[in-house]
C-alpha cells in the first residue's frame, strides 16, 4: 500500500466517525491536526522515558501509526503532496553537511 492508498484509508475512517461533519466535536482543522500530531509524537517519547530499550513494541507501533495517520491527514487537508515533499526534502538534505567541525 502506498501513501495515497493509506491516505484514502485514513479519510474513510475519519468520515465513518463523522469527524469531517460541520458539527463534529472533533473538527479536523489543520490546527487541530497539528496539535494532535504533536501530542501523539510526545507519546512516543513515553516509551523511552527512563530507559533506552523498547519495552512494548506493539504499543510503540500503535503510537507510530497514530503519528503517521495524523501526518497523512494534515498533509492531505493542507493539500501538500507528502510523497513529493519527502522526496524534495531528501534532495535538500543530501546537499547539506552535518558534523562538520
Amino acid at each position: 500500500m502506498d501513501i495515497r492508498q493509506l491516505t484514502e484509508e485514513m479519510h474513510r475512517f475519519v468520515r465513518s466517525k463523522g469527524w469531517y461533519e460541520a458539527d463534529s466535536k472533533r473538527p479536523q482543522t489543520p490546527r487541530n491536526l497539528a496539535i494532535s500530531l504533536s501530542l501523539e509524537a510526545a507519546e512516543i517519547l513515553e516509551h523511552f522515558q527512563w530507559r533506552d530499550e523498547v519495552k512494548d513494541r506493539d504499543e510503540l507501533a500503535g503510537e507510530l501509526a497514530d503519528v503517521a495517520l495524523y501526518l497523512l491527514q494534515l498533509a492531505s487537508v493542507t493539500e501538500i503532496d507528502l510523497e513529493k515533499a519527502i522526496l524534495d526534502k531528501l534532495k535538500v538534505n543530501a546537499s547539506r553537511e552535518w558534523d562538520k567541525e
